[in-house]
């Protein structure tokens, strides 16, 4: 026997005897001494379950956040990102250590940003959007940048090719930093990011 066990069955002991020394000091009804047992085992059996699944309530508190906001829910190195009502995946990430949404398509070829957000990024621009790109939406006018750091979760990706799109609202990653992982896949409504 370990001293774990010892020590669970010493607990478990010591705590019947304190509930049954307490009923059987009382002079009650047989029927609500034994509602009153029921009601101690119910508290002692609720702070064992407590107590034995202590270490996954982070967890349970990730997987809440991530069905209320969008969050996503870190597990170890894997990163699970919810799908959105819209049915895409949509997940806050830093680019430079600015942070901003974005949706992850894997059919973009290159992480794009939006002007606004390579500024304050301060993405290495040269201002002319010299290339042409079509995307879902037509032809876009995009520059292309390196980012020093993008980081979903807890994938922090260091010099990421990225596009700085004429536009305000695009921020997109792509396969170019989908193809840096060992893994990626569409779980049911989740998608998995593995470093």
């Amino acid at each position: 026997m370990t001293n774990d066990m010892m020590m669970g069955g010493l607990y478990l002991l010591m705590a019947m005897m304190l509930v049954l020394g307490s009923l059987m000091s009382r002079r009650e009804p047989i029927a609500k001494l034994l509602t009153m047992l029921l009601a101690w085992v119910a508290i002692f059996g609720a702070g064992f379950i407590l107590f034995a699944f202590r270490d996954n309530f982070q967890y349970v508190g990730q997987r809440l956040k991530a069905e209320a906001f969008g969050s996503p829910v870190v597990e170890g190195a894997t990163v699970r990102i919810p799908m959105a009502i819209d049915g895409h995946f949509w997940v806050e990430a830093t680019i430079n250590g600015v942070s901003a949404k974005f949706l992850v398509d894997s059919g973009a070829t290159v992480t794009t940003v939006g002007s606004v957000l390579a500024a304050e990024a301060k993405l290495p621009n040269s201002g002319a959007h010299d290339q042409q790109v079509r995307t879902g939406n037509g032809v876009v006018q995009v520059s292309s940048a390196t980012a020093d750091s993008l980081i979903v979760g807890s994938i922090d990706r260091r010099d990421q090719p990225v596009y700085i799109a004429d536009n305000d609202d695009m921020n997109v990653i792509g396969m170019s930093y989908l193809s840096t992982l060992s893994r990626w896949s569409v779980e049911g409504r989740w998608l998995i990011l593995q470093p």
